[in-house]
């Protein structure tokens, strides 16, 4: 797939890899063999903590969100308890208004800080959000090549 990268972020060089590692038929599996293969490449090349990462991708029935970093840092990762709840809390806000009630929000950063309104997302995890009202979290553990 290498020929079919068109830029050079790290972004799209791990979109291409979990690409080749499975991503369409296990997509938790691929972004593990994905992560696994950075490190294993960063830890030849001498780097101590060769990956930091948070990754959203859909296949358009689920969305599927990593926070994982090789290292102590780690960036954050936040979803919505309830787009319900924030409408209540916000009527003004039209960005919220085209959301159905179990959708979700997965963000890097919360939009407002509002006690309850967000969840962290526990460094090593990733966020499974399906329809229905709830998501769930799974271990996130790279799979060395």
């Amino acid at each position: 797939l290498y020929p079919l990268i068109d830029g050079s972020t790290d972004s799209e060089v791990m979109f291409f890899l979990a690409l080749t590692f499975g991503l369409d038929d296990d997509p938790l599996g691929a972004l593990e063999r994905m992560a696994g293969f950075v490190e294993a490449a960063g830890h030849r090349h001498g780097s101590e903590h060769p990956l930091q990462m948070t990754v959203g991708l859909s296949d358009g029935e689920q969305v599927i969100a990593v926070r994982y970093a090789s290292g102590p840092e780690v960036n954050t990762l936040f979803v919505s308890t309830s787009v319900h709840d924030l409408r209540l809390l916000l009527p003004a806000e039209e960005r919220f208004r085209h959301f159905s009630d179990e959708a979700r929000v997965v963000v890097s950063e919360p939009l407002i800080d509002l006690p309850g309104l967000w969840y962290e997302i526990p460094p090593s995890t990733a966020l499974i959000v399906r329809d229905g009202p709830d998501s769930e979290d799974v271990p996130f553990v790279p799979c060395p090549p």
